[in-house]
This record gives structure tokens, C-alpha cells and sequence, in this order.
């Protein structure tokens, strides 16, 4: 599992955030993920300041990303080379270290070409200041292309899966597999929805009645979705955990996932997503949830191969 942390320096302070690092790596846990847009910048700061302060540099294992357009204008971001290289060395800043362990592209970018991309991602991963190179968000002809163009530089691409969001099974990850590219999955809890808490209503205390995140939680909140839920709670029920632990299992145990990443707005919300690595789901359970999460494939995804 994978500590996500695009809550900090906004809904989670940094007392909290400290807490949250140390129950991480108490736990086992070293991958923790970040990037240069989350609270303007002041994500990557505090976790620096831990890393510093609290927790081992060398104990992490220390993702953050690229690409997020700030401003108007040829110098406000994107995938060009000039502005990657700018951002890496900000992100190393804020973070004060000397290097990162997977830099990540956190999108597409189609107004530079994706050779001045990849490239500037092969300069980073010369000069030491990234160990490995990533994506995120990109669609399946998206990472095969860059995979194609610049073969063996890729590990992993992060994209939205949980059982809420399974299309990324149609292109994405036969791509990723193909290349040899892991997935590590971000929402895995499907925005919150999964833990069962909006199930009756919307809890004044979560992002779903906030007004920054209320249209993120509400695109899972369908018709669909509910009947998910109902099935994840169910299984919980049967088998004395919560829904949290069920929908975590789920796509941990995903073919080529290599981990969630689990973002908390505290250090209980930590607690009980750290505490599914311990459960094994049934196989009658996980083909019941294969079945109610399925989606469609059409042509030419279903063409005999």
C-alpha cells in the first residue's frame, strides 16, 4: 500500500500529517506518494519537513509528480522539457532532498511532443536526481505510445481503479501489462463512497459535503454505485471486517497492481486501511464483486484474441 497525501497542507494539517507518516512507516509501509500541484506546493513542504525531522529519508521510498498547469503562458507548466526540469528541481527543493524515487508525468500534455517529454524524463533519470520514471492518467494508447518511444524507462502509471472504476481494464492496464508497466491505483476506496459512510446519507464531516470536494465525491454516487456498495457492505458483514478492508483487498489483489494508493484525512482513517493488508478475500466473495463491479466491453476489446 501506498500513503497518498493530496489532503496535506489543506484538510490535513501538519501535526497530522506527521502522525499519519509515522503509523505508516510504522506499519511497514515505505511508498509514499505526493505531487508539485497538492496544496499549491505546501504538500511537498511539509512532507520534507518530515522527512527531515521525524522519519528517514532512506526508510521511503518517495513518489512525487509533474506537469500541472499553474498559470497562462509558456512558462505556467506542462510537459515541456524546460518546464519539467524546472519543476523537478522546485519539487526537490520543497522536499529538500537530491533526488526522488519515482518522478511521475501526473498527465498528458498534447501541446508538446511526446518525444521532448520522454526525453526530459530520461535527462532526469541520468543525472540521478530520479531514480525511476512513471505516468499518470494516461489512456492505453497514451502509455503504449511513450512505453513504445522510450521502452525500459517507464515502471508504473497511476491511474483511477477501484471497483467503482474498473475502465481502465479495457486499454489500460492490457497496455500496462504488455510493457511491463505496474499500476498503482489512486481513489481505490472509489472517492470515499466505498467505506459505506455515504450509504444513508452525506456526513457533515466528509469531503462529500465540503465545498471543494463535493462534486468529486458526487461522480461515484450513482444508481450503480449503490448497488456496489450494498455488495461490499454485505461482504464485510459476513466476513467481521469493515467495507474498507473489502474494497482495499480487491484491488490490491488486481492483476499487475503493484500498490494502492490510500489517502486519510487522519490517523484513525490510516489505521483501517493499513489494517486490510491482513485480509484474504474469499474466492466466492471476490467473483461476487468481480460480478456486480463488472463493466462492458465492447468491440474491439472483446474480439477473440
Amino acid at each position: 500500500m501506498a500513503l497518498g497525501t493530496m489532503s496535506w497542507g489543506t484538510a490535513t494539517d501538519s501535526e497530522e500529517a506527521a502522525s499519519q507518516l509515522v503509523a505508516f512507516v510504522d506499519a511497514g509501509g515505505t511508498l509514499v506518494d505526493t505531487a508539485d500541484i497538492y496544496a499549491e506546493g505546501e504538500c511537498e513542504r511539509i512532507l520534507g519537513s518530515l522527512l527531515a525531522d521525524l522519519v528517514p529519508r532512506e526508510d521511503v521510498v518517495l513518489a512525487t509528480k509533474a506537469v500541472a498547469r499553474r498559470t497562462d503562458g509558456p512558462f505556467g507548466g506542462g510537459a515541456s522539457r524546460g518546464a519539467l526540469l524546472t519543476a523537478l528541481d522546485g519539487s526537490l527543493r520543497r522536499l529538500g532532498v537530491d533526488h526522488v524515487d519515482l518522478w511521475q508525468l501526473h498527465a498528458w500534455d498534447s501541446t508538446v511532443p511526446l518525444e521532448e517529454t520522454l526525453s526530459a524524463l530520461d535527462f532526469a533519470v541520468s543525472s540521478g536526481k530520479v531514480r525511476y520514471a512513471g505516468v499518470s492518467n494516461y489512456c492505453g494508447w497514451q502509455l503504449a505510445t511513450a512505453a513504445a518511444l522510450r521502452p525500459r524507462l517507464l515502471v508504473s502509471t497511476q491511474v483511477e481503479y477501484s471497483l467503482l472504476e474498473r475502465g481502465v481494464e479495457r486499454e489500460v492496464v492490457p497496455a500496462a501489462a504488455h510493457h511491463g508497466i505496474g499500476l498503482l491505483p489512486w481513489a481505490p476506496l472509489g472517492r470515499g463512497v466505498l467505506t459505506g459512510k455515504y450509504r444513508t446519507g452525506t456526513p457533515a464531516d466528509s469531503r462529500g459535503a465540503s465545498a471543494t470536494y463535493a462534486g468529486y465525491v458526487e461522480q461515484h454516487r450513482t444508481e450503480r454505485a449503490s448497488r456496489i456498495v450494498e455488495a461490499v457492505a454485505t461482504a464485510a458483514e459476513g466476513l467481521g471486517t469493515s467495507p474498507l478492508a473489502v474494497a482495499l483487498a480487491w484491488i490490491r489483489d488486481r492483476p499487475g497492481v503493484v500498490a494502492p494508493v490510500v489517502g486519510a484525512r487522519d490517523t484513525g482513517q490510516l489505521s483501517g486501511s493499513l489494517a486490510a493488508e491482513e485480509l484474504t478475500l474469499p474466492t466466492a466473495i471476490r467473483a461476487a464483486l468481480d460480478d456486480v463491479s463488472s463493466i462492458e466491453f465492447g468491440y474491439p476489446e472483446r474480439w477473440p484474441r
